[in-house]
């Protein structure tokens, strides 16, 4: 059995990858990786559906973390899908066999240690598993205080769940990570490409631009079905706070990461007031949500206009911290 410690994290896939890579020793938090693999995003795709409702993502694609920190830290890392679910279980099998910690996708309805307030078709949440005990599986998942076990049904399921994102049995592990990483000039690069990116995306449904799209389509709700109107305004806060797309969440992260880079840059003030500039986008980002919560349980009329408002706030108030982060000069 190797010596694998279980770590609690915040966001399932940057979690991943954060155990992974220190248990490798590359040590990197949780915050640096997010950061590096530019993964803080937003996107409101209305022709995409998540359970009947459109699209609204706070970071980048499922599986972008993981490709991002391979490309950007230059680390050789292999991932692997399956045509049939008896190749994907036993090449899980012979990987643990060989010692090895293995990243994992899946839906988290199927894993049995989900808690049923939690539990819900999401194919895109990622895990580790690290041995193997008789029949169960021992999982670090990131967004749970302690390890777990797992059934090989359950584990199976889970991985080969069908429908949006499918995870198709994915595995991931590095297979080889360089020695003596210079991460500023990475930093450096990163920072102005997620920038200019969330500022100057050419179309009206991502970045800043998306945020804005997104608040003119809530105050057109006022002549929608109100049914509907409280599904789509519900919809905007279980993808921001509860699906790991995390709005609020995210924002803090990367607040945490220019922070931390702050650091390594000798305390350098632009990065740590965009981090400030930062934390304060996510203070903004759950009061946005809770607002949204309070209106759809209440019996009064809602007021989109409020609503609408807020958010176009949020878009103002998050590209001033991009703005503020072009400013940095090594």
């Amino acid at each position: 059995m190797n010596q694998f410690k279980h770590t609690h994290h915040a966001h399932c896939e940057s979690g991943v990858v954060s155990s992974m890579l220190s248990y490798h020793g590359l040590k990197i938090s949780e915050p640096m990786v997010f950061g590096l693999s530019n993964a803080l995003n937003f996107a409101y795709i209305p022709f995409v559906k998540i359970g009947g409702m459109p699209l609204v993502a706070y970071r980048s694609l499922p599986k972008s973390i993981v490709k991002n920190i391979k490309k950007n830290l230059k680390i050789e890392m292999k991932m692997e899908t399956f045509s049939s679910v008896k190749k994907g279980e036993d090449r899980l099998d012979e990987l643990l066999s060989e010692g090895k910690i293995v990243g994992a996708q899946g839906s988290m309805y199927w894993l049995e240690y989900v808690p049923d307030e939690l539990s819900f078709h999401f194919n895109a949440h990622n895990f580790l598993v690290y041995g193997k005990e008789e029949d169960k599986y021992l999982v670090s998942d990131p967004v749970f205080q302690d390890a777990v076990k797992c059934s090989k049904k359950s584990l199976s399921k889970s991985r080969f769940s069908k429908g949006t994102m499918a995870p198709k049995g994915l595995l991931y592990y590095p297979v080889n990570i360089p020695k003596d990483i210079d991460f500023k000039p990475i930093i450096s690069k990163n920072i102005k490409k997620l920038s200019k990116n969330m500022l100057n995306t050419p179309v009206p449904i991502a970045g800043v631009k998306g945020l804005r799209y997104l608040a003119k389509g809530i105050l057109k709700l006022q002549a929608k079905d109100k049914k509907y109107a409280k599904l789509f305004l519900g919809n905007i806060v279980r993808m921001q706070e509860e699906i790991g797309t995390g709005g609020a969440g995210f924002r803090f992260m990367y607040a945490s990461f220019l922070q931390e880079a702050s650091e390594l840059f000798d305390n350098n003030k632009v990065l740590s007031d965009a981090s400030i500039m930062m934390l304060e986008v996510g203070d903004e980002y759950r009061e946005f949500a809770l607002v949204i919560a309070k209106s759809i349980k209440s019996k009064k009329e809602i007021d989109f206009q409020k609503i609408s408002n807020m958010l176009f706030q949020i878009a103002d108030n998050e590209a001033k911290v991009y703005k503020k982060l072009l400013e940095f000069k090594v």
